[in-house]
C-alpha cells in the first residue's frame, strides 16, 4: 500500500513538473511580445500602472491559494498517517470572515481603480499639449493597413511616421472584416470596423521604432497584418513625407479598389497625394451597402462591396 502511494505521488509531482515546465516555455516564447509593453507615452504610462496594479491586488490571493493548495497536498497525503482527522469538521468563522473580506476589499479596490482609468483613458478625450494634433486616418484592410495623413495630403502603406512630442487624432476604419489597431508601447486597441468610424489619441515621448499590430483574427493573413510605427524628430517627420510626396502614385477610389484586394506580406508603399474625403468614402460605401453584400476576408462568404 505504501509503495502504491508513493509511485501515486511521484506520479503527481511528475505531472506537475511537466505543467511548469509548459508554462516556462509559454512564457520564455512570450518573453518579446513582454518587452513592447514597456511604455512610451502617457497612455502606455497608465496602462502600465493599472496592470501592475491589479498583479499585485491580485497575487494578494493567487499566491496564498497556490501555497496552501500545495501544502494541503503535501501534508494530507495518502501516506502521512499523522495528518489530524477530523470528520465533523465543517466550519470556521474566522476562516469565513479571511475568505471573503479579502477579495471582497480587492474586488472593491479593482472596481474604483477601474471607474477612473476607463474616464482618464478615453480613447476620444485629446490629449493635452501646446502642440496641434497630427491627423491620421487609419483603414484597415485585408490584410494590411492603410495610412493617410489628410494635412500633408499622403498616404503610406504598413508604415506609420510621426514626430515625437506632437499629439496623433486616428481616425479609424475597415474596408473589410472587424480588425483592431495596437500599438502595444503606445496605448490601448481600438477596434477598426466597416461603415463605423473610431478614434484614438496617443503621443510618443520617447523616440524610436514600435512594433503595431492587428490583435482581432481577420482570415488566413492575419500573423503578418503588423506594421512599424516610427517615432522621429520633426526634421526626419517632414523629410520622410517629402519622401512620400516624390512618390508618383495617386491614392484615388480606383487605386483604393485595387489595394483592397487581399495580399500577404504586403512591402511598404506610399502615395504622393490623395483624392480628398475619400476615408469619409470608405465609411460610406458600407452603410449604403446591402445586408446581403458584407465584406469577408474570405470571399467565399460573399461579394465584397465595392469602395467606388
Amino acid at each position: 500500500m505504501y509503495l502504491k502511494s508513493r509511485k501515486n505521488m511521484l506520479l503527481a509531482y511528475s505531472r506537475l513538473a511537466l505543467i511548469i515546465a509548459c508554462l516556462v516555455n509559454f512564457g520564455a516564447g512570450h518573453c518579446m511580445e513582454l518587452i513592447d509593453l514597456e511604455p512610451s507615452g502617457p497612455v502606455a504610462r497608465d496602462i502600465d500602472e493599472l496592470f501592475w496594479t491589479t498583479v499585485a491586488l491580485m497575487s494578494l490571493v493567487l499566491i496564498p491559494v497556490l501555497a496552501m493548495t500545495g501544502w494541503f497536498a503535501w501534508k494530507y497525503r495518502a501516506g502521512n498517517g499523522r495528518a489530524p482527522y477530523a470528520p465533523a469538521w465543517d466550519r470556521s468563522f474566522w476562516l469565513e470572515c479571511l475568505v471573503w473580506f479579502v477579495p471582497g476589499l480587492i474586488i472593491t479596490v479593482l472596481a474604483g481603480m477601474t471607474w477612473i482609468f476607463t474616464h482618464r483613458l478615453d480613447p476620444y478625450q485629446p490629449l493635452p499639449s501646446d502642440k496641434p494634433p497630427l491627423e491620421i486616418q487609419v483603414v484597415a484592410l485585408d490584410w494590411k493597413w492603410l495610412f493617410i495623413y489628410p494635412q500633408q495630403n499622403i498616404a503610406a502603406v504598413n508604415e506609420l511616421y510621426f514626430p515625437v512630442g506632437r499629439p496623433l487624432h486616428f481616425k479609424i476604419t475597415s474596408a473589410t472584416v472587424m480588425n483592431s489597431f495596437f500599438i502595444p508601447r503606445l496605448g490601448g486597441q481600438i477596434y477598426a470596423m466597416a461603415g463605423m468610424q473610431t478614434q484614438l489619441h496617443l503621443i510618443a515621448d520617447k523616440p524610436g521604432h514600435y512594433f503595431g499590430e492587428n490583435t482581432q483574427f481577420s482570415g488566413r493573413g492575419f500573423p503578418y497584418q503588423h506594421f512599424l510605427a516610427m517615432a522621429t524628430g520633426k526634421q526626419d517627420f517632414n523629410a520622410w513625407v517629402e519622401q512620400a510626396k516624390r512618390s508618383p502614385q495617386h491614392l484615388d477610389r480606383d487605386s483604393l479598389d485595387e489595394l483592397a484586394q487581399p495580399s500577404i506580406r504586403h512591402p511598404v508603399s506610399y502615395y504622393g497625394s490623395v483624392t480628398p474625403s475619400l476615408f469619409e468614402h470608405v465609411i460610406a460605401a458600407f452603410k449604403t451597402a446591402k445586408s446581403n453584400a458584407l465584406p469577408s476576408s474570405d470571399n467565399r462568404y460573399g461579394a465584397r462591396p465595392n469602395v467606388r
